[in-house]
């Protein structure tokens, strides 16, 4: 299964980035292989719109669920309507433990969002 976790740099022991729109890193994991590839996040910085910008990265890499600390509501949105599973990172530290945790089938999924979402690239977590 491909998986994204967002980090705070792009490595696999890279501490787990709890924003999804404006997380630093996302790094894509094969769960089967671990194989695993690290993007910049691009939106990161965007006046508005990080979150759906964030979706639509995830759904071009072909994810199947993504691992993050927060998920507002345009993010919400656009990854239900790519039928991309959302799931809180819940005691991970680290994105190596983020896929562990995910593949024990310890992770909560999310069913709403989980924050209000954030404008403009201020005061987000």
């Amino acid at each position: 299964m491909k998986l994204i976790v967002t980090a705070t740099a792009p490595e696999l022991e890279a501490s787990v980035d709890p924003r999804f729109g404006r997380g630093a890193y996302f790094v894509v994991v094969d769960t089967e292989t671990m194989r695993w590839q690290a993007h910049e996040n691009q939106g990161m910085n965007a006046a508005g719109g990080a979150g759906s910008l964030a979706a639509q990265f995830a759904a071009q890499q072909g994810a199947e669920a993504v691992i993050s600390g927060d998920f507002g509501p345009n993010a919400y949105v656009a990854l239900a309507a790519g039928e991309i599973k959302m799931v809180l990172l819940g005691p991970s530290k680290t994105v190596r433990e983020a896929v562990a945790n995910f593949t024990a089938g310890t992770l909560e999924q999310v069913s709403a969002p989980t924050g209000a979402g954030h404008h403009g690239g201020h005061g987000g977590r």
